[in-house]
């Protein structure tokens, strides 16, 4: 049995449609320790988001496998809390039944009425939401909505939260304070946590270890950086630190220039490459 929290054994994943199969996936291996902050990042289409469904058992691998805390992973559950870029907050509830319904799923069996919506109340006082119980998703923020979506995820006690882009609508001040208060209760909860983003600043800056994807089809881990800065971490004070820089110039490095060069020869093709190479640039003009 593997010593880690979280194992990704050797997985493939192949899609099929009308006969046509393609690649997505080849030979994804990770592992992650308990209370580690892991981000992955590549160019778009490189299957970013199938990594993240797979482990949050919303699909199948093709081949090899997950292993959550000495378990298979073969179906979604709430052990594996899911918060997506788009809130998926139910628009007819109010902040406080949106995370009460998650709640009550979850522990009905083991906590009283008193102990959930205490519970409840608790996971949005985390996020700062405690003013806007008896509002309605259309009456606040996306940063808020964002922000009742991580205390509905966070409510659930799941051993793994897995975020995909979720911060990637928000605006840069709402973003950068989302952030912030990610990274404080992470500290405080010390709970296992797997992102997806396309923002290199923000890799570096909430990460443990940074997972970088090669383009696609057949997409795998190129490199695994691992971000040795303290923490807490201060945004402005990193801004001017020399290893914060480094590790900013190496993701940059491997999905501008080492992506970049995995260019393909057929016109097709080549039209494909030329949309990687902009995300690159965009990376790029985030950072």
């Amino acid at each position: 049995m593997s010593k880690h929290y979280l194992t990704i054994e050797k997985v493939d994943k192949t899609f099929s449609k009308g006969g046509v199969s393609s690649r997505v996936l080849d030979n994804i291996n990770l592992q992650v320790d308990r209370g580690e902050y892991i981000s992955i990042i590549g160019h778009s289409g490189c299957g970013k988001s199938t990594v993240l469904n797979i482990v949050a058992g919303l699909l199948d691998a093709s081949s090899g496998g997950v292993i959550l805390d000495g378990k298979e992973v073969t179906t979604p559950g709430p052990d594996r809390a899911m918060v997506f870029q788009n809130h998926s907050l139910l628009p007819w509830l109010t902040v406080y039944e949106n995370v009460a319904l998650a709640v009550d799923k979850t522990f009905r069996g083991s906590k009283t009425a008193k102990e959930r919506k205490e519970w409840a109340l608790h996971n949005l006082a985390l996020v700062s939401m405690s003013h806007a119980l008896d509002k309605r998703p259309s009456e606040i923020s996306g940063g808020m909505k964002q922000r009742v979506g991580i205390a509905r995820a966070l409510a659930m006690e799941p051993k793994v939260l897995l975020l995909d882009e979720p911060f990637g609508a928000l605006d840069a001040l709402t973003r950068a304070h989302l952030q912030d208060e990610v990274m404080r209760i992470q500290a405080e909860l010390h709970n296992t946590v797997m992102m997806i983003t396309h923002d290199v600043d923000e890799a570096v800056l909430l990460s443990d270890r940074i997972v970088m994807m090669t383009n696609g089809p057949s997409a795998t881990i190129g490199e695994i950086l691992t971000i040795d800065l303290p923490r807490p971490r201060d945004r402005i004070a990193l801004a001017d630190d020399p290893k914060y820089n480094h590790y900013r110039q190496e993701v940059l490095r491997f999905l501008y220039e080492k992506q970049r060069k995995v260019e393909p020869i057929d016109s097709r093709r080549k039209s494909s490459s030329k949309e990687q190479e902009k995300d690159a640039e965009a990376c790029a003009a985030q950072a």
